[in-house]
């Protein structure tokens, strides 16, 4: 079987952003440790719909959805960095998945779009 590295990287991604937001939480930042959790699943939930779609129109739209909930995520990470909430590392290594994903749909979308 075939291993799908975009729904591998959400998950991931999704799961290191869900302990960003436990981190969050502790530190009394609450809605921003709702923020980071709702993006972050998005893109995971997305990918999953888009993953079984009606039509190749309903696969382009959850992709892009998913792509704008990147985007959304990467700068609460930068934000979170910035402002000193999470350290450089973890910021490095979330921002280092992040963009993967993003390069992953982008092409995807490309793709898709091609085939129309």
């Amino acid at each position: 079987m075939k291993k799908d590295k975009l729904a591998e990287l959400s998950l991931i991604f999704t799961n290191m952003c869900i302990e960003i937001s436990n981190e969050l939480k502790l530190k009394k930042e609450i809605s921003f440790a709702d923020q980071i959790k709702r993006s972050s699943s998005s893109i995971c939930a997305n990918l999953a719909e888009g993953s079984h779609p009606q039509s190749r129109l309903d696969m382009i739209s959850k992709f892009e959805i998913a792509l704008k909930e990147a985007f959304e995520s990467d700068r609460w990470l930068q934000i979170f960095y910035n402002s000193k909430l999470i350290s450089e590392n973890t910021f490095n290594d979330a921002n280092k998945i992040c963009t993967k994903i993003r390069i992953l749909l982008i092409a995807s979308i490309k793709t898709l779009k091609s085939k129309l």
